[in-house]
């Protein structure tokens, strides 16, 4: 089996690892970044409230970076996704591609991975029309019939950010107990499934009639995009997301993470936008630059 060496071998190549790979290029240290090519936001057509960036599809963004990446000899990318990871001795071992690639540090940058309610159609919708984040796609309803399938503090909390750029909230409680706040449209009835129509979608009910929305906010399950955090023991959040320091350091030196796989404890969960995991992936790599020296 052949072997190679590095500094730190960036695993994901999202704008975490991007990001990540960039800043320690920058200071000349030996980087690999290997990349699954799967990515959390695949599902989205454009990105949106990144700076410059706003309305840019995902894959011209990491398009961009990599050409960027490229300036740097020291920063070497491969389309290839690692299956292990170990700590051995004061480094690290990453398997990927029948090669045993070896690194003093790691920066875990693999995401998270959505999980839908089981409902017929949700995924088919899932990026446009059915959305989790209305930072990221709120704007493009503005003035139109929103729904929030879902109940419970979240529901609430989306009506409050909903509120000033939909013409009209209906929450879709799905059967389940809600505290829907007075004023709000709800419909309690169990959803049987989603489609896709010229406005949007149309969600249809177990009982009642159908109603049609411009877009539908769900609430997703999520889990860790690659098993690493899991095969180095890090220490893990009730979120299910690796726990961090602000510097990205994770439990297991030598091992930082930056993206939405990880938050600090002090956070109800991951600032899930492109923005947020560069700079998170901007100071992980940082951080880590230093404590190799």
């Amino acid at each position: 089996m052949n072997e190679s060496t590095y500094d730190v071998i960036v695993l994901g190549g999202g704008p975490a690892g991007l990001q990540a790979a960039l800043t320690l290029g920058r200071v000349h240290r030996r980087v690999l970044l290997l990349d699954s090519q799967s990515y959390r936001n695949d599902p989205a057509t454009h990105l949106h409230n990144f700076l410059t960036h706003d309305g840019t599809p995902p894959s011209e963004l990491r398009a961009a970076a990599r050409a960027e990446l490229a300036a740097y000899a020291t920063v070497a990318v491969r389309d290839l996704p690692a299956t292990a990871v170990r700590a051995v001795g004061t480094g690290f071992h990453v398997d990927a591609g029948g090669e045993a690639i070896s690194a003093r540090g790691l920066v875990l940058a693999t995401g998270l991975r959505d999980l839908l309610p089981d409902k017929p159609g949700l995924a088919e919708l899932f990026g446009d029309v059915a959305v989790h984040c209305p930072f990221c796609h709120g704007h493009e309803l503005a003035g139109r019939p929103v729904a929030i399938l879902g109940a419970g503090p979240r529901a609430a909390h989306l009506v409050g950010l909903i509120a000033p750029i939909a013409s009209r909230i209906t929450v879709l409680t799905d059967g389940a107990p809600d505290d829907v706040p007075a004023g709000v449209d709800v419909r309690r009835e169990p959803v049987t499934g989603l489609c896709r129509t010229a406005a949007g979608a149309r969600v249809s009910f177990d009982g009642g009639p159908d109603e049609e929305v411009a877009g539908v906010f769900v609430s997703t399950e999520l889990s860790q995009a690659a098993p690493f955090a899991e095969q180095l023991g890090l220490t893990m959040l009730p979120s299910g997301c690796v726990e961090v320091d602000a510097m990205g350091r994770t439990s297991l030196a030598g091992v930082h993470a930056a993206g939405d796989l990880a938050h600090q404890a002090s956070l109800p969960g991951p600032l899930a936008s492109v923005l947020s995991a560069a700079a998170a992936g901007q100071v992980a790599a940082g951080s880590l630059a230093a404590y190799l020296g």
